[in-house]
């Protein structure tokens, strides 16, 4: 029996955001097919406010008594989802604007609820992105990195509602997602 779950929280992406981060996927996949990476399942793609790690399955209903208390009073608003960009030419993304700073407001609170409850703060500022591939060797990954630096991706509004608590299992075959609360913003 399992005593402690991986979780994180993150916001669940809509179909058209989908739909357009596995055709810019494909079109990489396509464009330099020689270059070993690991690409992420566009339907595991989500924006991650916080990662936990494996938490005893006893504070899980403390994390969601946290996520709660750092929604209220908080209205739903408006990101965008768009840029291409890398880590260290290790980690492609797909950048996120929060041209309001409520998201990044809303992490802090997030933090903040959290420390309060014994969890670790995150120790670096939080860059919100959307990963969609890791290099897992160097030969190549600058053609990749380039190809994907290149490849326009256009801006998505997206209307920021709820975030979702998720279990993650991990296993050979990829990481398995279950969402285990939800947690709505106000109208």
């Amino acid at each position: 029996m399992t005593t402690s779950w991986r979780m994180f929280c993150a916001v669940e992406l809509p179909p058209e955001v989908r739909a357009r981060l596995q055709d810019h996927v494909a079109r990489l996949r396509r464009d330099v097919p020689d270059v070993a990476a690991s690409w992420t399942r566009v339907e595991n793609i989500h924006l991650t406010l916080k990662f936990f790690g494996d938490v005893a399955v006893g504070r899980i209903e403390t994390i969601s008594g946290a996520l709660n208390r750092a929604m209220k009073d908080v209205s739903s608003f408006e990101i965008s989802v768009g840029k291409t960009g890398a880590f260290r030419t290790q980690v492609l993304w797909i950048g996120v604007s929060d041209p309001s700073g409520r998201l990044t407001a809303l992490h802090d609170r997030i933090e903040s609820e959290c420390v309060k409850e014994g969890f670790e703060k995150e120790d670096r500022a939080y860059r919100p992105h959307l990963t969609i591939a890791r290099i897992r060797r160097s030969h190549g990954e600058r053609r990749l990195v380039d190809a994907h630096l290149k490849t326009e991706f256009e801006l998505i509004r997206i209307d920021l509602r709820e975030l979702i608590l998720f279990r993650s299992e991990l296993s050979p075959k990829g990481s398995q997602y279950t969402a285990i609360s939800n947690h709505g913003l106000n109208g």
